[in-house]
C-alpha cells in the first residue's frame, strides 16, 4: 500500500499545472478591456475612450441667446488696396435703363414736340446773372464747338482704354471687366441725369437770347426749336467730368502714394475745364450751365466707383430683423425692424 500511494502522489505532481512565477514589482501589465461577449451589448453606463464631451443646451429664455435687431459695425476691411466687385445682372440694367431713358428723352426733343421755353419780349440782360450776361455779347463760334466735341471724344477714348491698361497692369481680366462697367455706369447715368434736367428746366441757350432781342420789334416771333431751350446743364460739361472722376479714384485708389492719381486728376479737371470754355465761346452755354454740368457729372463719377468698393459692398447695408413678443392680452406677436446705412 505505501508503494501505490507513493507512485499515486508522484502521478499527481506531473500532471497537475504549475502555477506561473510571480511578475517582478517593477513591470507593470496593461489592462486590455475584453470585448463583451458575442451578441451582448456594451453597458450605456460604461465610459468611453474616444467621447467627446456633450455640448452645452442652453434655455430659450436664456439671455446669452437673445438676438439684437441692431446693425452690427462693419468689419475693419482687409490690408491691402482697395478692390472693386460689379453685379453684372444689376449693373446691366442700370446701365441699360439709364442709357435708354436718355435716348428716349433725345428722341423727343428732336421732333419738336416738346415746346421750347418763350423769351419774353420786355427781357433785359440785367435779369440775367452776372457771370451769364457775358454770353450774350460772344458771336456764336462752330470751331469752339467743334474743339469743344472733340474734346468728349477723347475723354469716352480714355474711358475705353483705361479699363484695358487695368486690366494688363493688374494682369486681372476681372479688374479690367470691373473698370469698364463702372466708366459705363458713370456715363449712362449722367447722360439721364442730364436730358431729365435739360426737359425740366428748359433754359433757352444763349443764341435763342440772341435771336429774341433781333426780334424784339416783330410780335409775331416765336422759337419753335426745342434745342435752342436745352441749355441747362451742359451734357458736354457733365460727360467730361464724370469720366474724369471716375478716372481719377480709381486712380487714387488702385495707385495711392503714387504720381499716377495727381497727374490723372490734373489732366482730367483740364480736359474739364477745356470743354466748357469752349462750350460757353460757342454760344451753346452759358457759364452757369458748364458749371452745374461738370458738378453734377463729377458727382456722379465719384459716386459710382465709391459703391461698388469690396469693402463697402461686403458689408450688410439693410438689416430685417424679427423677435416674438407677448401682445395685448397675452396674445403672441412679434417686432419688425428695418435698419440701414446709406
Amino acid at each position: 500500500m505505501s508503494s501505490t500511494a507513493a507512485l499515486l502522489a508522484v502521478v499527481t505532481a506531473l500532471v497537475a499545472p504549475q502555477a506561473p512565477p510571480a511578475p517582478p514589482p517593477a513591470e507593470q501589465e496593461e489592462k486590455v478591456e475584453a470585448p463583451p461577449p458575442a451578441g451582448e451589448e456594451p453597458s450605456p453606463d460604461a465610459p468611453k475612450a474616444d467621447a467627446k464631451p456633450e455640448p452645452e443646451v442652453q434655455a430659450a429664455k436664456d439671455p446669452e441667446r437673445k438676438v439684437s435687431l441692431d446693425p452690427q459695425p462693419a468689419l475693419p476691411p482687409p490690408p491691402g488696396r482697395l478692390t472693386f466687385d460689379v453685379d453684372p445682372i444689376a449693373d446691366g440694367a442700370i446701365i441699360a435703363v439709364a442709357l435708354s431713358f436718355g435716348f428716349v428723352v433725345d428722341a423727343l426733343a428732336g421732333t419738336g414736340e416738346l415746346r421750347p421755353q418763350q423769351i419774353a419780349s420786355n427781357f433785359e440782360r440785367s435779369q440775367l446773372l452776372a457771370i451769364d450776361r457775358g454770353a450774350l455779347s460772344l458771336t456764336p463760334n462752330d470751331a469752339a464747338a467743334s474743339r469743344a466735341n472733340l474734346g468728349l471724344f477723347l475723354g469716352v477714348g480714355f474711358a475705353v482704354a483705361d479699363p484695358i491698361l487695368s486690366g494688363i497692369r493688374e494682369k486681372s481680366v476681372q479688374t479690367g471687366l470691373a473698370d469698364a462697367f463702372m466708366y459705363a455706369e458713370s456715363m449712362s447715368l449722367t447722360f439721364a441725369l442730364t436730358d431729365i434736367v435739360k426737359v425740366a428746366v428748359r433754359r433757352p441757350r444763349p443764341v435763342a437770347y440772341a435771336e429774341a432781342e433781333e426780334n424784339r420789334d416783330d410780335p409775331s416771333y416765336s422759337n419753335r426749336d426745342t434745342d435752342s431751350s436745352l441749355s441747362f446743364f451742359s451734357l458736354h460739361a457733365s460727360m467730361t467730368a464724370s469720366i474724369g472722376a471716375t478716372a481719377s479714384y480709381l486712380a487714387f485708389t488702385r495707385s495711392p502714394h503714387t504720381v499716377r492719381p495727381w497727374v490723372t486728376l490734373a489732366l482730367a479737371t483740364a480736359l474739364s475745364t477745356f470743354v466748357s470754355v469752349e462750350r460757353v465761346r460757342a454760344g451753346k452755354h452759358f457759364p452757369t450751365d458748364v458749371i452745374a454740368g461738370s458738378v453734377a457729372g463729377a458727382g456722379v463719377g465719384i459716386v459710382v466707383p465709391h459703391l461698388h468698393r469690396t469693402d463697402d459692398i461686403k458689408q450688410r447695408r439693410v438689416w430685417v430683423g424679427f423677435a416674438p413678443a407677448n401682445g395685448y392680452e397675452g396674445e403672441r406677436g412679434g417686432t419688425l425692424r428695418l435698419n440701414g446705412t446709406f
